[in-house]
């Protein structure tokens, strides 16, 4: 089963473009452009992973991350950002992201990190059945 993949960028033309390079490689994407509707998408959705940009306006993209992992610690979240810094890398890391890419990233490198987070929201997923199940396996 494909992942599903949530893009969360404000830069429009750069996140449809990725989205576009992403499908060409059977990984589907859905869209948010800011951090208010992605938190909104992840709740209603549940995303395997997350592709998040730092710098947007209203709720940034570590206060997203936050949110995420507070409440749905399942979904990997992939960092990717043209502005972030050496300690923007180590608080994001901190807080449970999977990865941190900078812009421009290789679509290859981004396919990779996506794979990773993927099976790893999977196996997370088993586990949890697994454990909360009625004793049903």
């Amino acid at each position: 089963m494909p992942s599903k993949i949530l893009l969360v960028d404000d830069e429009r033309e750069f996140v449809q473009t990725l989205s576009e390079r992403l499908l060409i490689r059977d990984m589907g994407s859905t869209i948010a452009y800011d951090g208010e509707t992605a938190l909104e998408m992840a709740r209603e959705d549940e995303p395997d992973v997350m592709i998040l940009d730092l710098r947007m306006p209203g709720i940034d993209g570590i206060e997203v991350l936050r949110r995420v992992k507070e409440t749905q610690p399942n979904i990997e979240v992939i960092i990717l950002t043209g502005h972030g810094s050496e300690e923007d890398r180590k608080t994001c890391m901190e807080l449970g992201a999977f990865g941190y890419l900078q812009k421009p990233v290789d679509i290859d490198l981004l396919s990779d990190a996506i794979k990773g987070a993927n099976e790893k929201t999977k196996q997370a997923r088993k586990q949890e059945k697994l454990r909360g199940g009625n004793g049903d396996i």
